[in-house]
């Protein structure tokens, strides 16, 4: 059987970009993240948010399924583990930052990958989550077959309060750089979402179509 990383995330279906940058410079700055922040991101793919992370001076490791992903980067400290099934293998309280972008939904028991994210993180640490919004990408959510756990906005936070995370937030998050910089974009969008085609190719109309989740929540600190 083909590896996920062939088949789904090919260079053809998902070509190497520059919005890996974008994305992670904005989440860096606007989360006041530090250099020398230790942070791991599981189902890290290609490696290509690791090496931004790393590039802006955090310490970075990662974590797949895929036996492809240590030789995709094999510039990056990224080991193979089905985190279905397997615990992180990392000691207690080690990472500052655990990220992902579009792994929960992956998950066939996210509550068991949720445990050991807490485990791992320092107290004080804070997991930053990126997911599909269920309502606005339900009619699109299962063309990838390895989806199998949606969110909305409730069920993302309460997941994260039942593991015993506190401050947790959840926001509907566009995956557009502009209206990063120009926030009232986003009514221009949501104007036209209804008017565009489920599965259109164009990215700008898609990423006004489609929402993501973003989540962030802390371990409680030790007094």
């Amino acid at each position: 059987m083909s590896d996920y990383l062939d088949v789904i995330y090919n260079k053809t279906e998902r070509p190497y970009t520059e919005y890996p940058k974008k994305l992670i410079s904005y989440l860096f700055d606007n989360l006041k993240m530090q250099k020398g922040m230790k942070l791991l991101e599981p189902g890290c793919g290609r490696g290509e948010h690791l090496r931004v992370y790393r590039d802006l001076g955090m310490e970075v490791y990662g974590m797949d399924v895929s036996p492809e992903a240590p030789e995709l980067a094999n510039d990056l400290d990224i080991r193979v583990c089905n985190l279905n099934l397997e615990k992180l293998p990392y000691p207690d309280n080690y990472f500052d930052v655990v990220y992902s972008k579009s792994f929960l939904e992956h998950l066939e028991d996210p509550i068991f990958f949720l445990k050991e994210a807490y485990r791992v993180l320092k107290p004080g640490g804070f997991i930053l989550s990126l997911v599909p919004d269920w309502e606005s990408q339900h009619q699109t959510f299962y063309d990838d077959f390895t989806h199998v756990s949606p969110f909305t906005i409730v069920s993302l936070k309460k997941i994260k309060l039942l593991i015993g995370f506190e401050n947790v937030k959840v926001k509907k998050f566009r995956q557009l750089p502009i209206v990063w910089r120009f926030p009232l974009i986003n009514y221009l969008c949501k104007l036209i979402s209804p008017f565009i085609p489920v599965r259109t190719k164009i990215q700008f109309f898609r990423w006004s179509r489609e929402l993501m989740l973003l989540s962030v929540a802390s371990k409680p600190k030790v007094f």
